[in-house]
């Protein structure tokens, strides 16, 4: 496993590596579209493009919530492929920087991922 991280200790992407499946994830500022942490399996992703790809992701569907009026967040959003599943969940603690994590479809079970997800993210501090 291969883990690069920002300066700040916070940013501990690590325990994603355990799910089931596990192929890449990063953490992205949502704004600027720039990986801050991630972490690999050694697996051929590109995994900062990935990210920086989902920034679009996310942003239109936080325009959506807009114009169709929702006093909503985003819990996760799910972008499920014939291989792979690819998870996005907006930092709790700061919306505007999200996880992303992609995972092999056929090995991933996807509740204990959106568990394992959920949990990492809560103790992520941007």
């Amino acid at each position: 496993m291969e883990t690069k991280m920002a300066n700040s200790s916070n940013t501990d992407l690590s325990p994603l590596a355990d799910i089931s499946g596990f192929i890449a994830a990063c953490l992205v500022d949502g704004e600027s579209g720039l990986m801050l942490a991630q972490q690999t399996s050694g697996t051929k992703f590109d995994i900062e493009a990935a990210g920086a790809a989902n920034t679009e992701v996310v942003r239109a569907k936080n325009e959506a919530m807009a114009a169709l009026d929702l006093n909503d967040s985003i819990e996760d959003i799910l972008i499920s492929l014939g291989t792979q599943l690819h998870l996005i969940r907006p930092l709790e603690s700061n919306p505007m920087v999200f996880v992303y994590v992609a995972l092999d479809r056929k090995k991933a079970n996807l509740g204990m991922a959106r568990m394992t997800v959920k949990k990492v993210e809560g103790e992520l501090k941007v």
